[in-house]
């Protein structure tokens, strides 16, 4: 008798030739570890999370809106290293990850930016928070075609091509942030936040190199791990007691880094292409 639902096939065997079909389908049969679902769990999560944002959009509550996308934020920045860690990476859990960045960093901010401040322009500004969710979907779709990109040099680890959905997510609700803090809304602002919305849209699609920060996180000297444990600890305690404040501070030297980015990425451009001209 077959099963209800078809067996959990989290590498894609099914889509393997007719040989290779007949070694994976006794496989099949074998239960799943745990280790290979947990991960694929955490998405998930990141999903309901970076969903729920909009619910509290629609009911005017920005804050638990905020705190439901930088929750997603933060179990999207843990599920690959666990998957890693617990050895259970695969396709399925990747494009998962695709569409849960989609809805999260995509679909969410551009939601909650047309409920609180983009609807006062009406359709210009769904115009704007639709730019904003297709340039995500896009970045998106590029970032994952460019992971099969071979023979790129190491040093370009260090860059994004564009800026990141995750670190756009936080980027665009700047003007959430500045509203709660007390900024006043009118119409004016509504048009400059649409501009605004687009050009984030923009920068994710774009080719300008941002610091991807994946050397940082390999390996830290010695004598710095306590100043950095310090500095998380007090960017934390920044984060509860001043969130508003933290976030626009955090977001607007993201973008202060940018040009710094450019500047870093054309010395080892030039570095390289003169390593090439000696040869």
């Amino acid at each position: 008798m077959e099963p209800p639902f078809p067996p959990f096939d989290p590498d894609g065997s099914a889509s393997k030739s007719d040989d290779e079909k007949g070694a994976v389908q006794a496989t099949r049969l074998r239960d799943i570890p745990l280790r290979k679902i947990f991960p694929n769990l955490l998405t998930l999560f990141a999903i309901c999370s970076g969903l729920t944002s909009i619910r509290f959009a629609i009911e005017g509550r920005m804050e638990f809106a905020i705190a439901a996308i930088i929750l997603a934020a933060f179990l999207d920045g843990i599920d690959g290293r666990v998957a890693r860690f617990l050895k259970s990476t695969s396709r399925f859990g990747a494009e998962m990850d695709s569409l849960a960045d989609f809805v999260n960093f995509g679909v969410a901010p551009a939601m909650i930016l047309y409920f609180t401040q983009l609807s006062e322009i009406h359709s210009i500004g769904w115009i704007a928070a639709l730019l904003y969710a297709i340039c995500a979907c896009l970045r998106l779709a590029r970032f994952n075609v460019m992971l099969d990109t071979p023979n790129a040099p190491k040093w370009q680890n260090k860059y994004f091509t564009g800026v990141p959905a995750p670190a756009a997510a936080m980027i665009v609700l700047i003007p959430i942030y500045a509203a709660l803090l007390g900024m006043e809304l009118t119409q004016i602002t509504a048009w400059i936040v649409a501009a605004y919305t687009v050009g984030i849209g923009l920068l994710m699609v774009s080719n300008l190199p941002t610091f991807s920060g994946k050397d940082f996180t390999k390996s830290i000297r010695r004598d710095l791990v306590l100043p950095l444990m310090i500095l998380a600890v007090a960017l934390a305690g920044m984060l509860f007691t001043y969130p508003w404040w933290t976030l626009l501070a955090i977001s607007i030297g993201y973008l202060a880094l940018i040009p710094f980015s450019l500047a870093s990425w054309q010395k080892d451009n030039a570095g390289e292409t003169s390593a090439k001209a000696q040869k």
